[in-house]
């Protein structure tokens, strides 16, 4: 693999910078993946992903739903107070612009998660990880 981005955050601002930059590199020919750990991966799993205290104002978040919608990024529609960024399709976007996504066995384990991760999202051993991370050319972690 050329380029590895671990997502450890549950913020949706590195969902979204991640899967976004993830999808770029893939349909730019980079053989690019995406690891899940810690809070992103329990988050992407089975909970929600929160936006920073620096994005959460609401005219701020209103303003990135509409520039998001201009740009393509998907949001959960609705008008003038319901209008967001929807984290959720993003990781449905990488996934069918065919980005690999993996689970960090050790959060995975200590989660139980095993057997249990969503569509799209790899279960993948210790020594596979290792050996992907010994690899790759390139890890960057929470964008």
């Amino acid at each position: 693999m050329d380029l590895l981005l671990i997502c450890r955050d549950a913020l949706s601002s590195s969902l979204l910078s991640t899967t976004l930059t993830a999808t770029e590199a893939k349909k730019a020919g980079v053989d690019v993946g995406v690891l899940f750990t810690q809070e992103a991966l329990a988050a992407v799993c089975e909970g929600t992903f929160a936006w920073p205290t620096g994005l959460m104002g609401q005219e701020l978040r209103y303003r990135m739903a509409d520039s998001a919608k201009a740009m393509g990024i998907p949001t959960m529609g609705g008008k003038g107070d319901g209008r967001q960024i929807d984290v959720r399709q993003l990781v449905g976007m990488a996934k069918e612009g065919g980005v690999p996504m993996f689970a960090c066995p050790v959060w995975a384990g200590l989660l139980g998660l095993q057997g249990k991760l969503p569509q799209g999202i790899a279960e993948v051993d210790a020594p596979t990880l290792l050996k992907m991370i010994g690899e790759t050319k390139t890890i960057i972690g929470s964008l």
